[in-house]
This record gives structure tokens, sequence and C-alpha cells, in this order.
């Protein structure tokens, strides 16, 4: 077991000029958090945690320690997992004893922010971005690391994906014996090795369906077999490990054999998998399975996703998908007569669209689509490859309003943000 819940950590205490400066800093930054609210821009809390760091760059590495620490990433559901994961001990220990990001301000300053603003909370689970895992292993000794899979997304930014997983395996390398117990996902590669470093790894075979950033072995570069549902490099450099936890259907079996059903409120076979992994990392912090399902059962629209929203006498269900990965879970969720589909490639959903070509938006013909956003020509074009009937409204307001029916709607990261916001979320 990773850690005992039931006894709190003690408080790390803090020079006295350390904590001056962290509080002049979250002053400045819980201004500056109460001018973007006021203004509509969001909930403030990136802004917030940006001039915090700002102001005491040293924050995160002064605000993790004296904290049990449960950190989530991956490429994808890390969101998602984080909520189930924080629902769980939540139902296992008292509420107020726990801290998260749980409005998905995942980089080093949306963590400080969350941390600062609630001191005295000694049980923290943080969803972490991938570039962010190594400082939060360096600088805070989580208890448990939560890995979940690596798949293309905002090329622009992160050319290769193994790049990141040798980040995660060089972190736990240092890390040693200190290191957390790693709850990795025994179906993507990528994370198989990255995770090998650790001193305690618990697999969890999630039955993943997205392979297509699966195909070579990180160790040595050749192509990967693929028999009955499970990975192995034919050189023998890397096999995928038999796991204790396992997706079965719309239940996880634990390492027992106990099959225990989810009845989760979020939809997709993903979120079984998100949740498989979550209820292994709840598992290693002391919480029975029970426990954990029945916190679990609780999270309905992590950070709006899945939210239903009304826009005018519209109403619309919201679906979030950043990359190809994301869009293969999400189109088979949508079930609406017409579906919205919102396209940007601001910073925050990556520049490149090129991987509009490895979605089968093909699975939409016979429904009507309307592409929007900044980018819905490109959209359109893939959309006419596919032979799907489409308009194209390029305003997102105008394309959301009129539906007489309830529309589907997915959306990449700017545009999901700005629906949330038309629609009353935030």
């Amino acid at each position: 077991m990773a850690a005992d819940l039931t006894t709190p950590c003690q408080p790390h205490r803090l020079p006295a000029l350390v904590r001056a400066r962290l509080a002049v800093a979250l002053a400045a930054g819980s201004l500056a958090g109460a001018a973007s609210r006021l203004a509509g821009r969001g909930s403030g809390a990136s802004i917030r945690g940006q001039l915090l760091m700002k102001v005491a760059p040293d924050a995160l590495a002064n605000l993790l320690p004296g904290h049990t620490i449960a950190s989530v990433s991956g490429t994808n559901g890390k969101t998602t997992t984080t909520h189930l994961l924080a629902a769980a001990v939540r139902a296992a220990i008292a509420p107020e004893r726990v801290v998260t990001n749980a409005d998905g301000a995942n980089l080093h300053y949306g963590i400080a922010s969350a941390l600062a603003v609630a001191p005295g909370r000694d049980v923290a689970i943080l969803e972490t971005d991938e570039r962010v895992v190594p400082d939060v292993v360096r600088l805070g000794r989580p208890a448990v690391l939560v890995l979940l899979n690596f798949s293309r997304d905002q090329m622009d930014r992160n050319h290769e994906i193994k790049s990141l997983g040798r980040g995660w395996r060089l972190a736990l390398e240092k890390a040693g014996a200190d290191g957390p117990v790693v709850i990795a996902n025994a179906d993507d590669p990528l994370v198989t090795w990255a995770a090998r470093s650790a001193p305690k790894v618990v697999w969890v075979d999630t039955a993943t369906s997205w392979t297509q950033d699966a195909s070579l072995c990180p160790e040595c570069g050749t192509m990967l077999h693929r028999t009955d549902g499970r990975w192995a490099c034919p050189t023998g450099d890397l096999v995928q490990p038999d796991a204790t936890w396992r997706v079965d259907g719309d239940a996880v079996i634990d390492p027992d054999g106990t099959r225990w059903p989810l009845d989760l409120k979020v939809p997709g076979s993903f979120n079984v998998s998100n949740a498989a992994c979550a209820l292994a990392a709840a598992a290693e912090l002391g919480i029975d399975p029970e426990t954990a399902i029945r916190g679990m059962r609780t999270v309905t629209s992590p950070a709006g996703r899945y939210a239903t929203a009304h826009f005018g006498t519209t109403q619309a269900r919201l679906l979030l998908a950043k990359n190809p990965a994301g869009w293969a879970e999400a189109l088979p969720l949508t079930t609406t007569d017409t579906v919205v589909l919102a396209i940007d490639s601001a910073a925050a959903d990556g520049r490149d669209v090129s991987w509009l070509w490895d979605v089968e938006y093909e699975q939409l013909a016979g429904r009507h689509v309307v592409a929007t956003g900044p980018r819905a020509q490109d959209l359109s074009v893939r959309l006419l490859y596919a032979e799907v009937e489409h308009s194209v409204v390029p305003d997102l307001a105008t394309a959301m309003a009129g539906h007489a029916d309830p529309v589907d709607v997915v959306a990449t990261y700017t545009p999901f943000q700005r629906l949330r916001k038309l629609g009353g979320l935030v």
C-alpha cells in the first residue's frame, strides 16, 4: 500500500520569509483571478497560478511537501480520472482534507494555484500535464502516480511522444526506492517502457481499443506484434505485462478476482478504463473498492465534459475531443440526428490540424453535421471526402442557434471552453 490516509500528513513548515513571500504572491494572484472571473475570462485558476509563480518562482517546490500526493497523467482521460480518484478519496476520508486541481489547470502554475488556496488540506489529487510529471515526482514525492496513455496531441508542441515517455522513465529512475507506486496502463507500450523503472508497478489491463499511436517498440524501434489483444516486441525487448486489475465490459476485476460493476454516470468504455486506473490507485491509498466506487458514481460532468447546456432554444450535450484517440472515443457517443463539430487551432488545441485525416468521420454518414469554429473549412474538406452531409457555420454561437431537437457537440479544447461559457456552465 502506497500511503495510509487515516493519519494526516504533518504540515510542511516553511521559513517565515518564504511564508511571507508566498502570502504576497497568493494575494496578487487571487486579485488577478478575481478580475479574470469578473471579466468572464474563466475560473481565474490559471492566471492566479501564473502570477503566484511569477512573484514566487519556487512556489511549487514549497507547496508540494506536506501532502500525500496522487498524481494523474496521460494524453487522454487525465481530467476525468482525477475527478474519479478525488471522488473515491472523498468517500473514504473527510472531504475537507482533499485538494485537487479539478478545473484542469494541470501545468506548474495550475497545481501551485490549487495548493496555495487550500492550506491545511493534506491529501492532493493532482491532474498533471505529461511534461510536468518529472517535476512533481522530483519535488513532491507522490505516493501514487497514475500513467494512463500516450497518443499524438498538439504535435507542434510535442513532436514525438517518446520524448515524454523518456522524461517519465528518467524521473522514476532518479527517484529510485523513494519513487511513487505507479499505476500503469499495461495496454500502452510506451507507458510500460516508462514505468518499468519504478520501484513498484501495478499493471491495469484497460482493454484499450486505440492502437494507432503504439506501433513500434519504445526500446528498439521494431514493429510490435499483436496477438489475441496483447502486444509484444518480436525481439523480446518488451512484452505486455500481466495485469492484476482488468476491465471486463462495464466492470473491473480486482487482483483477488472479484468483479466490481461500476455503473458510472460518465459514458463510454474509455471511462471504464479510466475508472479501472482510479480504482487501482485508490486501493494503493488504502481505500476498498466498494467505498471508492460509491464515490466515483457521484462524478457526472468533470470540468464540463458530457454536460448538457442550453443555447437559446437549443439543448446540447458537450463532448471534448482533443486528438484522434479522443475523437475515436467521442464520436460513437453521439446519438442525435444533427451533430455539431467545433474545431480550432489555437495554442491550447495545437496548431497542426492534419490529425483530422486520422479520424473516421465516415461513421457520421446519414446524419447532418454542422462544422464550426475557426478551422471549419479544413473540417469541411475532410467531411467531403468522408461523404458526410454537412453545413459550414464558422461562428460558434450561430452554429448553436435554432436547433429544434437536442444536438451532440464534439469540440476541441478552445471551442469547448467557449461553449461552456456560452452555455452558462462557468
